[in-house]
């Protein structure tokens, strides 16, 4: 059984990566729906939350069908992370999560992120303040290391551990890499083999199908999986590698109709959420990956980037249950 102090998540939890425009709660809700065990947040500037910033701000809505959920802070400077987390505790997550991995140049310009990952002794103070100033659980996500050749991430391992973080996420690339190449697990297979450590690891970086999840869970040895861009879109990948996992074999893909009513939960939270203009603007990042490999879909596509109609948006949407079998061929 995986803990994060007494929360408890299950033998293999699959966990749902804080991504930036991406994981707000309508598109939680969905992969909640689907068998997300955890949840982290759209990370959250901590120098935004300490002058109130109306954007930084609104990150902090959580919802009670969401726990057990994480909300993720980010920042350059010990103090103003401190605050954060106690701004961010006010709005009762079970977690709080530092994000030490994020490769963004506006974001490690500022020593934030990844950036911090040139100055390990800064790290681990900071995350020791933000233990020692909180009441909740507090974990990290970072990534191997800069650079090909300062990948310690067994020494941060042991070092974050030794002051009081309650898991670890790692993502098997360093911040040059970006996104590009292979992630590589390698190393958190040697963390999980180190007697020392005691808390959870979760592994993050290509993990786009169940065989690929069972693959790392079997060769690398950590306690559960962390899915980010595989899940933008298709947010059944949770439930279908559960389904994988215990029985062996694969789930059939998600119909059209299912694709389509899904797509319109996360449209109509998206309107609650955000209002009428944000909600649609915001929601056309996600048609294309909804309705993925689907046959001629591009003219559907357009109309609904187009259009800032949300009934001529669902009526779309209807259309496209309708031409389209439930493979994404057309049926006329």
């Amino acid at each position: 059984m995986v803990k994060i102090k007494d929360i408890n998540l299950g033998e293999f939890p699959l966990v749902l990566a804080p991504m930036e425009d991406v994981s707000d709660p309508p598109f939680r809700e969905v992969c909640k729906t689907n068998g997300a065990d955890l949840m982290f947040t759209e990370f959250i500037s901590s120098e935004g939350l300490i002058r109130d910033a109306v954007k930084s701000v609104k990150k902090l809505d959580v919802f009670g069908y969401e726990h057990p959920i994480g909300i993720q802070i980010f920042g350059g400077k010990i103090e103003s992370m401190i605050e954060a987390a106690q701004i961010a505790e006010q709005a009762k997550p079970d977690i709080i999560d530092i994000n030490f991995g994020c490769p963004v140049k506006k974001v490690v310009s500022k020593g934030a992120g990844a950036g911090i990952l040139k100055d390990i002794p800064l790290m681990v103070s900071m995350t020791k303040e933000i233990v020692k100033n909180t009441k909740l659980p507090v974990t990290v996500k970072t990534r191997l290391g800069w650079d090909e050749n300062s990948k310690y991430i067994e020494e941060v391992a042991e070092r974050l551990q030794d002051v009081g973080i309650s898991a670890l996420s790692i993502h098997g690339r360093t911040r040059v890499q970006m996104y590009k190449g292979e992630a590589d697990w390698t190393l958190m297979r040697k963390i999980k083999e180190n007697p020392r450590i005691h808390i959870p690891i979760f592994g993050n970086g290509d993990v786009d199908s169940p065989e690929k999840a069972l693959k790392m869970k079997q060769e690398f040895g950590v306690d559960g999986i962390m899915i980010g861009r595989a899940s933008i879109g298709y947010p059944w990948i949770f439930r279908e590698i559960k389904h994988y996992f215990e029985h062996g074999t694969k789930m059939a893909p998600p119909t059209t109709e299912e694709r389509v009513q899904t797509c319109l939960q996360h449209f109509e939270s998206s309107l609650k959420w955000k209002g009428e203009v944000l909600g649609v603007l915001e929601m056309r990042r996600h048609y294309a990956n909804y309705f993925k490999g689907f046959y001629d879909f591009k003219q559907y596509r357009q109309k609904l980037v187009m259009s800032m109609s949300p009934d001529e948006i669902r009526e779309i949407l209807q259309t496209v249950k309708a031409v389209y079998d439930q493979n994404g061929l057309k049926t006329g």
